[in-house]
């Protein structure tokens, strides 16, 4: 099986979003996450790249989202996603391991997931 998933996101309505509701950012990201945006020059860009993430990979695995239960992590070959919950148990059941692709610029973030089954 393999599925895909992509989203796209225009920075500045989650940079709104999120001063409207300073709480939002606790609901959609992991404290990890949040950190790793806040070191950066202009943080939504990064968190957008990641809620574009989620919901791509909610996307690819046939879910609602569930945005903490996709968590964007920084690794050596690029970020990868740790998943937990309905989304760790729906990857389970179907045999797949998830890789993602992020991107962004001024105005748009935008994310790919692909899911590919395991052996």
């Amino acid at each position: 099986m393999t599925s895909i998933g992509i989203d796209l996101l225009e920075i500045d309505r989650l940079e709104r979003a999120l001063e409207r509701r300073p709480t939002l950012a606790e609901r959609l990201f992991t404290e990890a996450e949040r950190a790793y945006a806040a070191a950066r020059a202009r943080p939504a860009r990064h968190l957008a790249a990641r809620f574009c993430a989620k919901e791509a990979v909610s996307k690819a695995l046939g879910l609602p989202l569930r945005p903490r239960e996709v968590e964007v992590v920084p690794g050596e070959c690029g970020p990868s996603v740790r998943l937990s919950g309905a989304a760790a148990e729906r990857a389970a059941k179907l045999g797949v391991g998830v890789h993602i692709s992020l991107t962004h610029g001024r105005e748009l973030a935008a994310a790919a997931a692909l899911l590919e089954r395991h052996g």
